[in-house]
């Protein structure tokens, strides 16, 4: 038992060293204000600064949905967020970093404001447009009048724009971000959310002993104000 205890002790101290100072990449695959192009979104910033408490530097890069996710599991990335919890049963070489980093509200989109919505089965009239890769819709989007996937915002709210979808099916914040950038008047988002759901960070299994340190540091982040501080930077993504 003592062997034991100490091969695992002497592994996390070896990893610890290791990785101390190392570079890693994280897939990212979200709009505006949670990840940008120049890596200055909310949660961009809340990953920047856990890595940098974890003692571990970090490169972001950005991906379609699925593609992003595919990487990480298959090693070309070294982990992904945002997602929600329980990929690991689909995807078993990632492992969730057990502390959130924001939360999502998973939110309908229309042109009409006639539009009642009340859970997942309220869509079945309707036709219905998300992006290729968001697990949570390809698991509770059933039995719709038609569904049609996509590769990314621009070409989801193309599909309202051009009556090809009744509805669309985004994250709230993202979706009046877009909404915003591109003066767009006739599209908006409908009450309630369909879902409220934590968003996580997915490791791949080669960094297992990075987790807890990256948990810790997202839970002291949070305890010390600095998440709430970088949420508040961003206007209006204040909760």
């Amino acid at each position: 038992m003592r062997l034991l205890f100490f091969l695992v002790l002497s592994t996390m101290v070896l990893f610890t060293h290791a990785a101390h100072g190392r570079v890693i990449s994280l897939s990212a695959a979200d709009a505006a204000p949670y990840s940008t192009p120049d890596g200055d979104g909310l949660a961009d910033r809340i990953i920047r600064e856990a890595c940098r408490r974890a003692g571990v530097k970090v490169r972001i890069l950005y991906a379609p949905s699925e593609r992003s996710l595919v990487n990480a599991d298959e090693g070309i990335v070294d982990g992904e967020y945002l997602r929600i919890a329980g990929l690991e049963k689909k995807y078993p070489n990632l492992v969730m970093v057990p502390e959130s980093i924001c939360e999502y509200e998973f939110t309908v989109f229309a042109k009409d404001s006639g539009v009642r919505v009340a859970g997942w089965e309220s869509l079945r009239p309707w036709n219905v447009g998300y992006i290729t890769g968001w697990k949570i819709l390809e698991e509770n989007v059933k039995d719709v009048k038609s569904l049609t996937r996509v590769k990314d915002d621009d070409a989801l709210f193309a599909l309202l724009r051009s009556d090809r979808a009744d509805l669309i099916i985004f994250e709230r914040l993202q979706g009046e971000a877009y909404l915003k950038r591109t003066k767009e008047k006739e599209i908006i988002p409908l009450n309630p959310p369909l879902a409220r759901r934590a968003m996580y960070l997915y490791l791949n299994r080669k960094y297992s002993p990075l987790v807890p340190r990256m948990a810790e540091a997202l839970r002291r982040m949070k305890q010390d104000g600095t998440v709430r501080w970088i949420m508040s930077s961003v206007q209006g993504t204040a909760r």
